[in-house]
């Protein structure tokens, strides 16, 4: 809670209020609660970065101007290079994808002028300085923008995190206490991503920029460099043990090694360690190592010596596991100094960058001459083979280079073409040709090989992340050996338990389950504590802050007590029962553990049997929604967090966890600094709060991004007015009898609407259990009313309709969009319709089950409809080519159909077929299947078989998706309905609306006048099947003077 809720936010909680409205108008009982999360760094760094403006600056501030040209080129500059690092990441690593983290970091330079931007009178900004004044400001606008929104939400469980709610405070600190017991926590040291300048790890929501990045971890190959090398430049470090330090993820490969690599331009330094030797790497590699006790003071980087990437070229080294006890430093131009230490081991027999560098140096003098590379140094070195791959033989590179023709090391995409050929294969399907485990697969040796070159001394562990992580003091981050509270994901028997949790739950997208099964695969031990920020202190080591993504687990627990700790005020200062001190961690075993408590206990046993009656009733929770991003942590860790702490008792896993994607506004990512933004008060502003939610139900239902259009919002609110006035005018006038009478003979177009309604009330319902808001709007909305205006047009407008088809239409629309308009539904419930209560509780509608066969007859028609209107115009159109003489004008007075009572041929075929294939379940077997059973049916035999299954695929596909709304009824030989009389039941609305006087309807077998006069006009009647009719045009000419010829 750092800010205004913006569009985003709302996106996450509209599908919740959408599950929860649906679920209370069909008369579940719903707890839908909100709080305010306030833990972590994220409002301490801001509140610290406005005290420190202030005090720099001045009160108010005056910045000084930045050059925007600049800074443009820099950020460009940083993409280029960011994504050049992307091409040479390790493909066997997972890598996070970009997420909601890229949208944190904005281009206003100053906390004060985002708060502006927020829009935070200047004013009033000043107090901002102490976080906790974020804590008193924020969540009561949040508070009021979502009442605004309409959200159901009970407002007396609300709280917000932190110390600064007492009882709260005190629920994670039992939490903590209770993993603790369990085994749960332990104090270790592990690599994690760390912020120097904030003095602790920095966690995802710690982040500006780099959510999702982990440490990786390197080998850092230790050569020594010759003493007769450190001359010139490096003469200060004569007598020292020199190594130029390289990181690589192929320990097994160094056996190999005819090179190394520098970059001429690189900056590179000499770095004393703890033990007295001196590492040659890059500045920034040498600060996270600092931080990984390898320094004689962590965290401090003594840098000997400075100089260029030239320097080094030309060093001889010593590289272990090397066959050759010689090699040398070379120029290559493609190394880039924002990944590893900026000098790289070199294996041209398994990397196809390597060997043709190396290549390249052999073939071009003048290369070796711009340089400064003496022959000696490259002309004797050929290809050391290492591992062998059965696809590549001995030697990978040099072969697939060859297969794809690569001439230069400049050809960047085949090379990349070429290293994932080969990369992932030398660990996979690699045998060792070298060392002491020849013959063995490198898969299985490759961490011994790792462990033999730690511990003869010839390589270091080294860990930097994954790629730039800044947090949100504007730090950049390493990777830091830290000695701190660990909880401990991914042990087995936990792991297991989760994944069975996992198992149980809705998760309402197979893309959403696999991303939570491939973060239990990988997530392990997560730090915990925190040294700087918000929150709770850690119960046992209070100089220790909970970090922000563990303190939020089970907090769905709090909600069902939280109103009779706090009586309704979310900073818990209200204290209707007992005061927070009261809260011991025995209580809290009790209310949630179902444990006794002692019986000296001064704990009001009313208040603890309202408690724990409250938690019971409510849990485990049904659903929570949350952003996709939070899969691979915080919702993770609340799967883990309740098996821990609910081990024993399954009945209070969590049931569901529904995730979506970002929203983009208008297709576009939202960014206050292109003004493509808006927070959840201006769009409540701009749009009202009922045609807001209409757009975000529509701005789609998958786990991928979704986009909120400004005209889609615009366009509601005309729609309600258009309705509402509709709605007011066809009651008046059903009032007045103007409307057809209840009890009047059903017509066809009456059982179609009918029908049409009773499909809308079960898909809607459908759509709405699945959570698929934008498919239950179109079902419930759109589709109902593109149902209610066709069949205003088959009654020839609105006095036509019958009166109770009409209120029906009224009442069920109303309902099925109420959780999605519930302001506007509410008025046509109560004000228009004049119903007690709210509609919000007023049930799910109930209709008949749909009768596939009016719904095929009601489209069939439709589309009969369609085609005539069509045919008429392209019958009684002028020729293309003008004639010197205009021909008299065309008339189309009257249409005749020819229907064919059954299909037959390969037709029927195909459907016997389909019927015998036809599973129980309501299932098929796959495509190719039943194609193989047309090709060994009696079809085959067919001199014209090739022509025929050109139409079998379309025809069977067809049939199938029949059969999957209207059942076994579909395969057979005749249509589900009566296609005839369909047609001379609706003969005189087919004239209406397609202009015509007249509509014959025949059987395409019988002989008849009209049949004859068809086939001589060339309408191939003998070529209608069931739904296809054959259509006769009757067309006359008139001379000028209107009189027919």
């Amino acid at each position: 809670m750092n800010g205004m809720l913006h569009l985003g936010h709302a996106f996450s909680l509209s599908k919740l209020e959408f599950a929860s409205a649906y679920h209370r108008l069909k008369g579940d009982e719903v707890l839908f609660p909100f709080a305010f999360h306030c833990t972590g760094m994220p409002i301490k760094a801001s509140a610290d970065k406005i005290k420190n403006e202030i005090a720099k600056y001045g009160n108010p501030p005056v910045f000084p101007v930045i050059d925007e040209a600049a800074e443009a080129e820099a950020a460009a500059q940083k993409a280029a290079e960011a994504a050049e690092a992307a091409k040479n990441a390790d493909p066997t690593k997972f890598a996070a994808k970009k997420s909601k983290a890229v949208a944190k970091a904005g281009t206003a330079t100053y906390q004060w002028d985002i708060m502006k931007s927020s829009g935070v009178p200047e004013s009033e900004i000043p107090p901002f300085a102490d976080p906790y004044h974020w804590l008193d400001y924020f969540p009561p606008l949040a508070k009021r923008d979502v009442a605004a929104m309409g959200c159901q939400v009970d407002w007396r469980r609300s709280f917000i995190t932190t110390d600064h709610n007492p009882f709260y405070d005190a629920f994670v600190r039992w939490q903590f206490n209770t993993l603790k017991k369990i085994g749960k926590i332990i104090k270790a040291k592990r690599m994690a991503v760390y912020s120097p300048l904030d003095g602790q790890p920095c966690a995802d929501h710690d982040r500006a920029t780099g959510e999702g990045v982990g440490p990786q971890e390197y080998v850092l190959v230790k050569m020594r460099v010759y003493d007769e090398c450190l001359v010139g430049e490096l003469s200060p470090l004569a007598g020292r043990d020199v190594f130029l330090a390289a990181a690589t993820l192929r320990p097994e490969t160094m056996y190999g090694q005819t090179n190394c690599w520098a970059l001429p331009d690189g900056d590179y330094g000499a770095f004393e360690m703890a033990n007295g030797d001196v590492m040659v790497m890059c500045d920034r590699a040498a600060r996270n190592l600092a931080f990984q006790e390898h320094t004689k003071e962590p965290g401090v980087v003594n840098k000997l010596l400075g100089f260029k990437g030239t320097a080094l070229i030309g060093c001889a080294v010593k590289s272990p596991l090397a066959v050759l006890e010689r090699i040398y430093c070379l120029p290559m131009m493609t190394i880039l100094m924002n990944k590893g230490t900026g000098v790289v081991t070199s294996v041209p027999s398994d990397s196809p960058m390597d060997f043709m560098a190396l290549s390249d140096l052999k073939a071009k003098p003048a290369l070796r001459e711009k340089f400064g590379v003496k022959d000696e140094w490259v002309m004797p070195f050929e290809v050391v083979p290492c591992v062998h791959i059965p696809e590549f033989g001995d030697a990978c590179a040099p072969i697939v280079c060859e297969q794809l023709k690569i001439k230069s090391q400049n050809e960047k995409v085949k090379l990349e073409e070429a290293k994932g050929k080969t990369y992932l294969k030398g660990f996979t399907d690699g045998i060792m040709l070298l060392g002491a485990h020849k013959g063995e697969p490198v898969k299985l040796v490759k961490q011994k090989i790792r462990d033999i070159m730690i511990a003869d001394g010839g390589a270091i562990v080294y860990s930097e992340p994954e790629k730039q992580v800044m947090s949100r003091s504007g730090d950049e981050c390493v990777v830091a050996l830290t000695d701190q509270w660990y909880l401990e994901y991914g042990e087995d028997a936990w792991r297991e338990r989760s994944e069975k949790c996992l198992e149980g739950m809705v998760t309402y997208h197979d893309e959403a389950r696999k991303a939570f099964q491939h973060t239990l695969g990988w997530l392990r031990q997560w730090a915990c504590s925190r040294a700087f920020g918000l929150g709770t202190r850690m119960p046992w080591d209070p100089q220790y802050l909970i970090e922000s993504l563990s303190d939020s687990t089970i907090y769905m627990a709090y909600y069902t007590v939280a109103h009779l700790l706090q009586g309704g005020d979310m900073y818990g200062k209200s204290r209707p029962s007992v005061d927070p001190e009261a809260m011991t961690d025995d209580v809290w075993d009790a209310v949630f553990l179902g444990t006794e408590l002692n019986a000296d206990s001064k704990f009001p046993k009313d208040l603890l049997d309202e408690m724990r009656a409250e938690f019971n009733f409510w849990y485990p929770f049904d659903l929570r929604v949350s952003g996709k991003d939070l899969i691979q942590n915080h919702l993770t860790f609340a799967i883990y967090n309740h098996t821990a702490i609910w081990e024993g008792d399954e009945s209070k896993w969590p049931r569901g966890f529904r995730t979506n994607g970002h929203l983009l506004l208008n297709g576009e990512k939202m960014s206050k600094s292109t003004g493509n933004f808006k927070t959840l008060k201006t769009a409540i502003e701009e749009y009202s709060a009922d045609a807001m939610r209409f757009a975000l139900a529509d701005a789609g239902d998958g786990i991928e991004d979704a986009n909120f259009v400004h005209d889609t919002a615009n366009a509601a609110i005309l729609r309600f007015t258009k309705e509402l006035e509709w709605i007011e005018s066809i009651r008046e006038a059903s009032a007045q009898g103007k409307l057809r009478a209840a009890d009047s003979s059903a017509t066809f177009a009456d059982r179609v609407f009918a029908n049409a309604i009773d499909t809308a009330i079960a898909r809607t319902k459908d759509h709405y259990e699945n959570m698929m808001f934008r498919e239950a709007l179109k079902s419930g909305y759109y589709d109902l009313q593109s149902a209610r205006d066709a069949y205003r047009v088959q009654c020839d407008g609105d006095a036509g309709m019958r009166a109770d088809l009409a209120a029906r239409f009224i009442e069920v629309s109303t309902l099925l969009i109420a959780p999605f308009t519930p302001h506007t539904c509410e008025h046509v419930w109560g004000a228009i319709l004049g119903r007690e209560g709210s509609v919000t509780k007023a049930g799910f509608p109930v209709g008949d089950a749909p009768d596939p066969s009016v719904a095929a007859a009601g489209k069939y028609l439709d589309d009969l409809v369609k085609t005539v209107r069509g045919g008429v115009a392209k019958a009684t159109a002028p020729p293309k080519k003008k004639p010197a003489v205009p021909p008299p004008p065309k008339v189309c007075d009257r249409v005749d159909f020819f229907v064919a009572e059954k299909f037959g041929g390969w037709q029927e075929v195909c459907l016997g077929i389909l019927a015998d294939v036809y599973g129980a379940d309501g299932t098929f077997p796959p495509v190719s299947d039943i194609l193989e059973k047309v090709k060994a049916s009696p079809l085959a035999a067919q001199a014209d078989f090739k022509n025929v299954m050109k139409m079998v695929m379309p025809f069977v596909k067809f049939k199938m998706n029949e059969a999957a709304v209207a059942g076994r009824d579909a395969l057979g030989v005749r249509l589900i309905f009566d296609e005839a009389g369909v047609l001379r039941e609706n003969s005189e609305y087919v004239a209406r609306v397609c202009g015509l006087k007249e509509v014959g309807v025949f059987a395409a077998d019988a002989d008849s006048t009209e049949k004859a006069a068809a086939v001589k006009g060339g309408v191939k009647v003998d070529q209608a099947t069931p739904g296809s009719p054959g259509v006769n045009f009757v067309v006359t000419e008139l001379s000028v003077e209107g009189v027919t010829i």
